[in-house]
C-alpha cells in the first residue's frame, strides 16, 4: 500500500515538472515572438517637405554654374521602384536645366550692389522666363521680370533704411525697405534661406500693411502671409505674363509639354458639391524659431 502510495506522488511530482517546463518554454516562444515583432523593420512615415512631381531628375554639380545641367525624364515613374505613379505626365521635349540662384544678397550697408543683365530667354522647364545677369567676374541665373530686357541695372541691397526706398523692376531689397503697395515676388520664407514664394509666370504678390517687426504681403492666391521685414523680395511682376491665357491648341502641343492624353470629360461640380461663399483665411505668420513656446500658468490657492 504504501509503495503503491508513493509511485503515485512520484508520478504527480515528474507531471508538475513537465508542465512548469511546458509553460516556460511556452514563455519563452512567445518573449521571442515579440523581440522579432518589434525588431521587424517597419514603413518609415513620410515627413512633410516639399512634395515630388516625378517629371525630372536634375544632376546638380558640387559648385554652381550657368551651364545647361543634364536631366533624368522619369514620366510620372517613381526613381526607385519603377512604377508609375502620375499617370499625366509623359513625355515632351527633352530640356536642358538651367539653374537658378535664387538667393539674392547684397550688402547690410552702403550703397547697393548692381548687377547687369546680359540676356533674357525662355526656359523649357519653368514657365517664366530666365535672365543671364553679371555682378563682377561671376554669372548667374534669377527669374525675369515683365519688362526686363538686356543691358538693365538692377540693384540688391540687404539694407534696412529708416525711409522707405524707391526700387525699380528687377531690384530686390528686404520687405521692410519697400513702401506698402510695391509688387513684389521671389519672396524668402526666411532670411537668407532664399525665395521660395511667387515663382510662376505671370504672378505677383502686394505688400499690405506692416506690423512692428512684420510685412503683411498678399499671395497671387489672395491669402495673406506675414513675414520678417528682412526677408528679401524682388520687385515686379514676373515674365511671360500671357502664360496662363495662351490656347494650347492641340493634342500634340500638348505632348510637347510633357502631358499624356486624357479622356477630356470634365464637369464643374454645382449645387451642394460646389463651390462655397467662405470667409478669407487668417493670415499666416512665418517665423524662424517654428511655432511660439507654450506659456505655462501657475495655479495657487491664495486669493
Amino acid at each position: 500500500m504504501m509503495s503503491t502510495r508513493r509511485h503515485l506522488i512520484s508520478l504527480l511530482g515528474q507531471l508538475t515538472c513537465t508542465h512548469q517546463k511546458e509553460e516556460k518554454e511556452q514563455e519563452e516562444d512567445e518573449a521571442k515572438v515579440l523581440v522579432n515583432y518589434a525588431s521587424k523593420p517597419r514603413l518609415e512615415k513620410p515627413k512633410p517637405g516639399f512634395g515630388k512631381s516625378y517629371r525630372r531628375i536634375v544632376h546638380f554639380t558640387d559648385t554652381y554654374t550657368v551651364k545647361p545641367l543634364e536631366v533624368t525624364n522619369l514620366a510620372g515613374r517613381d526613381p526607385e521602384t519603377g512604377r508609375v505613379i502620375a499617370k499625366g505626365i509623359g513625355g515632351g521635349i527633352k530640356h536642358k536645366y538651367h539653374w537658378i540662384q535664387w538667393v539674392r544678397d547684397g550688402p547690410t550697408e552702403g550703397p547697393p550692389q548692381e548687377e547687369k543683365v546680359i540676356q533674357v530667354m525662355e526656359d523649357g522647364c519653368r514657365t517664366s522666363h530666365i535672365a543671364l545677369v553679371a555682378v563682377g567676374d561671376k554669372l548667374k541665373y534669377i527669374l525675369a521680370t515683365e519688362n526686363m530686357k538686356a543691358g538693365d541695372i538692377i540693384k540688391t541691397s540687404r539694407h534696412l533704411p529708416r525711409i522707405p526706398v524707391r526700387a525699380n523692376e528687377g531690384d530686390a531689397y528686404v520687405l521692410g525697405a519697400l513702401p506698402v503697395g510695391t509688387v513684389v515676388h521671389c519672396v524668402e520664407k526666411v532670411p537668407g534661406a532664399g525665395g521660395l514664394y511667387i515663382h510662376a509666370a505671370g504672378t505677383s504678390g502686394t505688400i499690405l500693411r506692416k506690423q512692428d517687426d512684420k510685412v503683411i504681403v498678399q499671395m497671387p492666391s489672395k491669402h495673406l502671409f506675414s513675414f520678417d521685414q528682412h526677408c528679401m523680395a524682388v520687385v515686379g511682376r514676373l515674365s511671360n505674363v500671357l502664360h496662363g491665357d495662351t490656347p494650347i491648341g492641340s493634342p500634340q502641343r500638348n505632348r510637347w509639354l510633357g502631358n499624356r492624353p486624357r479622356s477630356g470629360l470634365w464637369k464643374r461640380k454645382d449645387g451642394r458639391h460646389g463651390r462655397k461663399i467662405k470667409p478669407p483665411k487668417p493670415v499666416k505668420t512665418i517665423t524662424m524659431h517654428g511655432k511660439p513656446p507654450v506659456q505655462e500658468l501657475q495655479l495657487t490657492m491664495t486669493p
